[in-house]
Formats: C-alpha cells, sequence, structure tokens
C-alpha cells in the first residue's frame, strides 16, 4: 500500500514537471501567435503579397488550430499526454521554420502547422494539471497556464518591437522559435508519465466518437465555448492582431507607442488569469466570477471612447486585461460538467468553440472595421464603431451566462 502511494506521489511529481514543460511550449505558442502584428511589411514583402494578404494569411493560424483542439483532445484521452505534447511540440517547431521561405504557398503551410501544433499546448498542460494537481486548484492551475501564455502574448510584442526596430532579422526570430520547441518537445517525451493501465483499457473500450458525443450533447459544453470564444475575441482579434493598425491611424501613435499599448492587454492576462482562477477556487463558484470580468472589460472599453484623458490608454488596456482573465473560467465548467473520463477531449471541445468564435468573427471585423481602416475619414468614429463591435459581444457572453450550470465546489456540496 505504501509503496503504491509512493508511486503515485513520484508520478504526480512528473505530471508537475511535464507540465511545468507544457508551459514552456505554450510560451512559445503565444509569442509566434502574436509577432506577426509587428512584421506585416516584413512579411508582405517575403511573401510578395500585399499586407492585407498578410493578415489573411496570419489569420489562417486559427482555422487549424480550432480543428485540431478537437484531435488533440482525443489524442491525450486515447495515447496520452507523452506522445501528443511531443508531437504538437514538434510540429509548432516545424511551421515556424517554414514561414521564413520566400513561398506564400510554404508561408500558408507553415502558419498553418503553427495553428496544429499550437492546438496541442493547452489542452495537453490542463490535462497534465489534473494529473499532478488536485482537484480545488484546478481553476488556479489553469489560471496560471493561461498567464504562461498571455506572457509569451506580450513577449511576441514587447520583447519582438525593440528587436526589429534594432534591426534584428523577422527570419531570425522565426527560425530561434522553431529551435525553441524542439527542446520542449524531446524533453517532455522523455519525462512525461505513460498512461496507467486501467486508462489505457478505458481508451481502448472507448470509440473516437463516444467523447465527443458526450460533450456536445451537454449544452453546458457549448455555452462554455461560446461565452469563453466571445470573451477571447477582444484580445486575440482587436488587441494581438488589428490595435497596432488601429492606435496607429485611427489614434496617430507611433509604431513603438502603437506596440506598447496593444502589448498591455495580454500583459494584464498575465495577472488576470491566475487571479481570476484563484477568486473563483476560493469563492467555490464560477459565474459570479465571469459576470465580474464581464462588467469590468465593458467598463474599460467605455473609458476608453467616453472618457479617454481619465487615464492613460495603456493602464485602461492592462485593467481590461486582467478582467478578461475570466475567459479561461469556462475551461473549468466544461470539465467539470462532462465526465472525468473525457477530459482530455472536454479541454479539446472548449479550444474548439473557442477558436471557432474567433475565425467566424474575425472576418466579420475585418469585413466591417479593418479593411476599411486606410481609407477612413471619421478616424475617431471609425474607433469607437470597432470598440462598440467588441462591447456587444461581452454583453452576448453575459446573456449567455445566465443560462450556464454552476459547476463549482459550493454548487456540487
Amino acid at each position: 500500500m505504501q509503496k503504491n502511494s509512493s508511486i503515485a506521489a513520484s508520478s504526480k511529481k512528473l505530471f508537475i514537471i511535464a507540465w511545468i514543460l507544457g508551459l514552456v511550449f505554450y510560451f512559445i505558442d503565444y509569442a509566434t501567435r502574436s509577432a506577426p502584428s509587428l512584421m506585416i511589411a516584413d512579411l508582405a514583402q517575403n511573401f510578395s503579397i500585399s499586407k492585407e494578404g498578410v493578415v489573411s494569411l496570419v489569420g489562417t493560424y486559427y482555422y487549424t488550430y480550432s480543428i485540431c483542439a478537437l484531435v488533440a483532445g482525443i489524442c491525450l484521452d486515447k495515447f496520452g499526454a507523452k506522445y501528443a505534447m511531443f508531437t504538437g511540440c514538434f510540429i509548432l517547431g516545424i511551421g515556424c521554420i517554414l514561414f521564413i521561405v520566400s513561398s506564400q504557398f510554404v508561408g500558408e503551410t507553415g502558419r498553418l502547422l503553427q495553428g496544429a501544433g499550437s492546438a496541442f499546448a493547452f489542452p495537453g498542460c490542463v490535462y497534465l494539471a489534473t494529473k499532478g494537481f488536485d482537484s480545488k486548484y484546478l481553476a488556479t492551475a489553469i489560471g496560471f497556464t493561461q498567464c504562461i501564455g498571455m506572457l509569451g502574448g506580450s513577449a511576441g510584442q514587447f520583447v519582438v518591437a525593440p528587436m526589429l526596430e534594432d534591426g534584428f532579422s523577422f527570419k531570425t526570430f522565426w527560425i530561434g522559435a522553431g529551435i525553441l520547441c524542439i527542446i520542449p518537445a524531446i524533453a517532455m517525451l522523455v519525462v512525461t508519465p505513460k498512461s496507467s493501465k486501467e486508462e489505457i483499457e478505458k481508451s481502448k473500450n472507448t470509440s473516437f466518437i463516444e467523447p465527443f458525443k458526450i460533450i456536445f450533447s451537454n449544452k453546458d459544453s457549448w455555452l462554455s465555448g461560446i461565452i469563453s470564444g466571445l470573451l477571447f475575441i477582444p484580445t486575440t482579434i482587436f488587441a494581438m492582431t488589428w490595435a497596432v493598425a488601429f492606435f496607429k491611424l485611427d489614434l496617430g501613435y507611433t509604431p513603438h507607442d502603437a506596440a506598447m499599448t496593444a502589448a498591455m492587454a495580454s500583459l494584464g492576462w498575465v495577472i488576470g488569469c491566475p487571479l481570476m482562477g484563484m477568486l473563483t477556487d476560493k469563492i467555490g463558484k464560477r459565474k459570479p466570477i465571469i459576470l465580474l470580468g464581464c462588467i469590468g472589460m465593458i467598463m474599460m472599453f467605455l473609458q476608453l471612447i467616453y472618457l479617454p484623458d481619465m487615464i492613460g490608454t495603456k493602464i485602461t488596456l492592462f485593467i481590461f486585461g486582467v478582467f478578461s482573465g475570466v475567459a479561461m473560467i469556462p475551461y473549468s465548467v466544461i470539465k467539470e460538467a462532462n465526465p472525468d473520463y473525457v477530459k482530455g477531449s472536454a479541454t479539446g471541445v472548449q479550444n474548439f468553440l473557442t477558436f471557432g468564435v474567433t475565425s467566424l468573427v474575425g472576418p466579420i471585423f475585418a469585413k466591417m472595421y479593418g479593411n476599411e481602416i486606410i481609407n477612413v475619414t471619421d478616424k475617431l468614429g471609425h474607433f469607437h464603431h470597432a470598440i462598440w463591435f467588441w462591447i456587444i459581444g461581452i454583453v452576448l457572453a453575459i446573456i449567455l451566462t445566465l443560462f450556464l450550470k454552476e459547476t463549482g465546489q459550493k454548487a456540487k456540496a
């Protein structure tokens, strides 16, 4: 009995080490996700396409990301994290290296591979966290995981922007990112424990379709994914993709100030994700904290429109980022609303739905506000209307949250 307990404790430690390595994977994922917004001109020249074409090419990341999120989830449940995480991290590395080739086709292939490989990062980290940590710390661990991801997103703007200004080649960045993916990939392959005999037996008796039947037949799975997607997109589409252009062309910021201001939202996530996770674990409820975050996000956007001189734009976006950390709480909800033996698939489905929303909303925002940004005459009005686009999405998230089942510890008790 004592021997089994010792083995279990040792296994937990290895899963935590693997989780830390997964955080490195997730950091690189987000850095490569946000960095292209700073090198649009370079990429346009490299691929011999227009800047609008580059924005479209960069956006293809989310197509493979959302689809492969389902693949990642089922691979985690069927084969465990050992091989799934290695595969995802390695594919991301290959995608980064391909991005330097002076060919639009190869560039698109590289970006699609980046999205496909990155789809394994977050579900894998959550899977490893569930193996290494007690359930009462799950939301905190998930929040900290996203914190590291957003730190990578900030680094992709805060760190890369000055490097590019100092003459650092964008190709060197992509080669370095690709090589850095190989290190944690191999380390996770070595460190991560294999699935237990019970889990292997369970996976053999479970078809590939069954987990999806269970998850997609649960209305709370759909609600969790859509809510999370609506709370993600103001950061992933606006702050991490379009904000630099909006701050430069609509508000007259210098390229450096525009990049630094846009990055503050991602930096806010670094604080907000673990903070909101700890708050929801502390009170034992999920919905109140989601609603609190939504209200805070709306207040920051309204202040940005109607009281822009009250506090600096950088501070506004930072506080907005802190509140938007609640977008991670639905990841706990979907796992708690579904059986334990589909936990990997549940996170995959959550990512699929979350970034499915991104894939749908991104082109709509681009058509309504992004593509006309150069020719618009009423610059300030254009900026305000774009912000209202995101406010409406957050209001919709509030409405859907009211119909979401409470899954926190107090609700279970």
